[in-house]
């Protein structure tokens, strides 16, 4: 049986202990680097996102994982023991190459992606917002791939334009098999686009309200006031209809309140529109509104119209509690009353009251009444 010895005489020389030191020696170095590495991160935590300090410290500790396995196979002479072990196990060397290239290359475009994700997501809100980075970084995320794909099937001899023939055949089975994930992607696209909100706008979709957080190509993710996260699939989005809170910047609030009949109502009116004046939680442009809006049962209804900056329904909770609060506070003070829901009854001349017969004749107060057919 013919095997592989390591010659006795390395690169470095010496003996067979000098080079096992010498291995001792890289080893610890390679656990010295990765300490170093590590504790050279802690200063920058504050100048750096965590994100890219993993990355670096991640690479670095690679290269030197690296540097560490070339220096040990060079002090022990193992390159041609190294060659021809990979010989066995791939039958030919060239073909290992090709696949280490190929491996490279799909590295290579995930730390591409990774580097662009980051750059994208450091750069300056009012040159790039959030929606434009979305659609910049999947745009190139599949560009990227698509070429790493065709990389990869160069080195393994498949000619990429050969596997158009059959490209017909194969997207009508995919769309047959994943018509609804083919239709969310499709729909994430349109809302990439068309841009009917952003990340962080208040929308109602399909009677789910909450706040955007996150709009991928295969469904958008929203978080409720009740800090549930909604997920909705794209292509629902799209057949929704979908209202966008946070457009204008701003929203508008109302509140009603009841005035009793005997009131003063401009009186009343004014006292709450000054009242809505001197809050922080309402906007002075536009300003408040208070509009009698109708005749209720026990008293005139007043609409009371304000407006928030920056809506979410925690801000629309704040305004309204505090509308509510200062009108309250308002009307107590120059005794502006609030009804309550009151019903009057009265009786119609001559209308039965609990039952009585109005046409009965009433009982003689003194005696007893006559036995029936006694008419003496």
């Amino acid at each position: 049986m013919t095997g592989v010895a390591i010659q006795p005489e390395g690169p470095l020389g010496g003996t067979v202990l000098w080079r096992i030191a010498l291995s001792a020696g890289v080893l610890v170095g390679l656990l010295i680097a990765g300490a170093v590495v590590r504790k050279c991160g802690r200063p920058l935590e504050d100048r750096y996102d965590e994100t890219v300090l993993e990355a670096i410290q991640a690479v670095a500790v690679s290269i030197a994982a690296v540097g560490a396995a070339v220096a040990l196979v060079t002090v022990w002479g193992a390159g041609s023991l190294i060659r021809d072990r990979l010989e066995v196990l791939l039958f030919d060397p060239r073909a290992g190459l090709l696949v280490l290239v190929a491996g490279l290359a799909v590295v290579v475009a995930f730390t591409l992606t990774r580097i662009t994700r980051i750059f994208l997501d450091e750069r300056d809100a009012s040159i790039v917002d959030s929606h434009r980075r979305e659609v910049l970084q999947h745009v190139i995320e599949l560009t990227i791939f698509a070429v790493t794909a065709m990389i990869v099937l160069a080195l393994a001899g498949i000619n990429p334009r050969d596997l158009l023939i059959s490209a017909g055949a194969v997207g009508l089975i995919l769309g047959l098999a994943a018509r609804q994930t083919l239709g969310a992607v499709f729909a994430g696209f349109v809302l990439l686009f068309s841009r009917p909100f952003e990340v962080g706008d208040w929308v109602l979709i399909d009677d789910n309200s909450g706040i955007v957080r996150d709009v991928s190509i295969f469904n958008t993710t929203l978080r409720t006031p009740d800090d549930d996260y909604v997920v909705l699939p794209n292509d629902k989005v799209t057949t929704n209809e979908i209202v966008n809170r946070s457009r204008m910047g701003r929203y508008r609030g109302s509140v009603e309140v009841d005035v009793d009949y005997d009131a003063d109502v401009e009186r009343a009116a004014a006292l709450a529109d000054e009242a809505m004046d001197d809050l922080d939680e309402v906007m002075n442009r536009p300003t408040p509104r208070v509009v009698t809006k109708r005749f209720g049962d026990s008293s005139v209804v007043f609409e009371l119209r304000f407006w928030i900056r920056n809506p979410s329904a925690q801000r629309l909770w704040q305004a309204k509690t505090a509308v509510i609060r200062a009108v309250k506070t308002a009307f107590d003070d120059e005794d502006v009353t609030i009804p309550y829901p009151q019903r009057e009854l009265s009786a119609r001349p001559g209308a039965a009251i609990g039952g009585a017969d109005p046409g009965a004749d009433a009982a003689p107060e003194d005696g007893e009444r006559p036995a029936p057919g006694d008419d003496d």
